[in-house]
């Protein structure tokens, strides 16, 4: 029987289990982590079948190893794992920015390993394995993000994951990968917790907080992610956090003269304009690309042909693998 690792069984590793385990596939799921507590935790939770405390006896015979760590983790399992994974091996990972982990996985890995990045757009604001469910991916975004090595099979075997927990696969460059998530996940990780801080640093916040409710809730919910994981993420991918913040910041300046001029006409039109582009979101109105239909495949070629001439949009990849199959091209 094949074997697949997950080294980490917080949160997300522990529901990919869930989720590979539910769909009855035909291989074995060993689970590690760092506290053995929380691998236990997670066999008695139904995330793997067995548990290993050694990470490297635990990758050991394994046709995939999915690394669900916090990012600031897989640097150094992707050292300690680099000599001792078999041959074929697909090695992929689960972290929030890709620029680093390509670049980690490049350096630590032989060239007869195949590592794809990958990153589901899933999560809760509980961590570790008892806040893990086996539908946390069901219909969410699966980014893949295939290193240089990577064959066809592996970037197959990823993508086959992906339908598996029922999540979308889509493929992104590692550097739009990071300026996407950044705008859309970490600056709202990073509002969250300013947004506690602010009102948690007030003297008045004993008798305000008796007033927060829903709305209060929703907005700070990411705050109560895994501090580790909310560090590593901001510490992998700064300078594009930073630049979501000047454009957050520069809103906010002209919120402000709104605010200042006192106007209700253009005050009604801000919230009218910022209410129809969300109910657009919501109604999935805004026009998807890049999303790759598991049937239609890119070759690896032209997966890393797009990436190493700089072809970062995914519609981009998508138009180079069309034309290429056009018969009035051959």
């Amino acid at each position: 029987m094949d074997r697949i690792t997950i080294v980490g069984m917080g949160l997300i590793g522990s529901s990919l289990g869930m989720a590979l385990k539910k769909a009855g596939i035909p291989a074995e799921i060993v689970g590690t982590d760092r506290d053995r507590g929380v691998a236990r935790r997670a066999q008695r939770a139904g995330a793997s079948d067995r548990t290993e405390t050694n990470p490297l006896s635990a990758i050991r015979g394994s046709k995939m190893v999915i690394l669900a760590t916090p990012v600031g983790g897989i640097k150094d399992l992707l050292e300690l794992f680099g000599p001792e994974l078999e041959d074929g091996c697909i090695v992929t990972d689960t972290g929030s920015t890709k620029t680093e982990v390509l670049r980690w996985a490049e350096q630590y890995l032989t060239d007869r390993v195949n590592f794809i990045g990958g990153h589901p757009m899933a999560g809760r604001e509980v961590s570790g394995p008892e806040g893990a469910q086996a539908d946390l991916f069901k219909n969410a975004t699966y980014c893949i993000i295939p290193g240089k090595n990577a064959s066809q099979k592996a970037i197959e075997a990823v993508i086959k994951l992906a339908d598996t927990i029922e999540a979308k696969p889509y493929f992104i460059d590692p550097v739009e990968h990071d300026s996407f998530v950044a705008a859309v996940s970490h600056l709202p990780l990073v509002l969250s917790s300013l947004l506690v801080k602010i009102n948690a640093d007030d003297p008045s916040w004993p008798e305000v907080s008796k007033l927060a409710s829903t709305g209060f809730k929703d907005l700070t919910r990411l705050a109560s992610g895994s501090p580790e994981m909310s560090r590593d993420i901001c510490a992998t991918n700064p300078e594009l956090i930073i630049r979501w913040l000047d454009k957050f910041k520069d809103e906010i300046d002209l919120f402000k003269k709104l605010l200042e001029d006192g106007n209700p006409d253009v005050l009604w039109q801000f919230f009218d304009n910022t209410w129809e582009a969300r109910d657009r979101w919501m109604q999935n109105k805004i026009e998807a690309k890049g999303l790759i239909p598991t049937q239609e495949l890119p070759s690896t070629i032209e997966t890393m042909g797009g990436m190493v001439l700089g072809d970062r949009a995914s519609s981009k990849l998508r138009e180079m693998y069309d034309w290429q199959n056009d018969p009035k091209q051959k």
